[in-house]
């Protein structure tokens, strides 16, 4: 009997797309399953390495193969693209995924424990929750435009947009006045949710170490901090903090040719989440650097005379990465460098 050294399995719903490879690349078996099908071929399949993409389902997956004593391999679908040949179909793709597993250069993605998906989840209808309240706002500001009441679309407009209701002097009819009644009650009930999943983080991370340490480090909040916590497997697999910030998309991306060095923007790899959450961090630090005197903000203060805001923003978040991965990865603590006094 031929002994299966990888396999590729295509995720779905209810029906799991699987091809079979010995230790020679050659193909073994190709069969369409359901999910229970699936988990009792694996349970009876021998140690193997089980490759996969990165979906919904992914992490669970990761989680029985490794009960069953499997390798789990899980990777960006972004890596496995190239690697379909002739017409896309579901035996194709769990036929490329084996492929991209064959390539020592494309790596995995730490599956998360139960513990970090579900912090991950939390941030991720959090996120939810505040784009339909901005998505509120703006309605709000456009509904009002139309009838000549140019307001600044924030918080501060919804605010007083009872007042703006009740006004009888101004000229909105009898149904704009109910849909506005209707937008600020559900701004309010949209504020009410995010305070609600803002405490339970801030509960989940009173008992955390390592969010505590996290937090020690200038411009990281809760948020953030929680945030890093749910992608720690992610800093584990850099092998220095270089490439931590490369991986978040930190650096800048280079397209030389000829001998000729060309360095652009930032190549926004990698999670735009963490990025986002570390260059507004980044750019809380930039308002308040004239109340801090340690050598990073001295640096960030150095780079502003004459570079722009946002490429100075982009370098004090790269450096703030660097530094969260010590914390993440070597169990460190932030300690601030003073700043070096000159003789004159």
């Amino acid at each position: 009997m031929t002994t299966i050294a990888l396999v590729g399995i295509d995720l779905g719903k209810r029906t799991f797309h699987v091809h079979a490879q010995d230790g020679h690349s050659n193909e073994v078996l190709r069969r369409q399953l359901n999910r229970s099908q699936l988990i009792r071929w694996l349970a009876n399949l021998p140690p193997c390495t089980v490759a996969f993409e990165s979906c919904c389902g992914a992490h669970w997956l990761s989680w029985k193969l490794r009960e069953f004593g499997h390798t789990p391999r899980m990777i960006d679908p972004r890596r496995v693209r190239p690697f379909v040949s002739g017409n896309k179909h579901d035996f194709a793709d769990a036929q490329a995924i084996c492929e991209a597993a064959c390539r020592p250069l494309i790596r995995s993605i730490e599956p998360k424990t139960p513990d970090q998906l579900a912090l991950a989840s939390l941030h991720r209808i959090r996120e939810a929750r505040v784009a339909e309240r901005t998505a509120c706002i703006n309605q709000t500001h456009a509904l009002l435009l139309e009838f000549g009441m140019g307001m600044a679309s924030s918080k501060a407009m919804m605010g007083a947009l009872p007042g703006i209701v009740e006004d009888a002097s101004n000229l909105l009819p009898s149904t704009s006045r109910q849909m506005l009644i209707t937008l600020y009650e559900h701004y309010r009930y949209l504020c009410e949710r995010i305070n609600e999943l803002d405490a339970l983080i801030q509960a989940r991370l009173r008992d955390d170490d390592l969010a505590v340490r996290l937090q020690e480090v200038p411009g990281i909040g809760p948020i953030t901090a929680s945030a890093l916590c749910a992608e720690a497997a992610q800093a584990r697999q850099c092998a220095s903090s270089r490439d931590f910030a490369a991986s978040l998309g930190l650096t800048p991306r280079q397209h030389s040719t000829g001998g000729k060095t060309s360095m652009r923007g930032i190549t926004k790899r990698g999670d735009g989440t963490l990025r986002r959450l570390l260059v507004q961090c980044a750019r809380i630090l930039l308002m308040r650097k004239d109340q801090r005197e340690d050598a990073m903000v001295q640096w960030a203060r150095r780079l502003s005379a004459r570079r722009h805001t946002n490429v100075v923003a982009c370098a004090l978040a790269a450096k703030l990465a660097r530094i969260l991965w010590a914390i993440l990865v070597r169990g460190q603590r932030y300690a601030a460098h003073p700043v070096a006094v000159t003789a004159a």
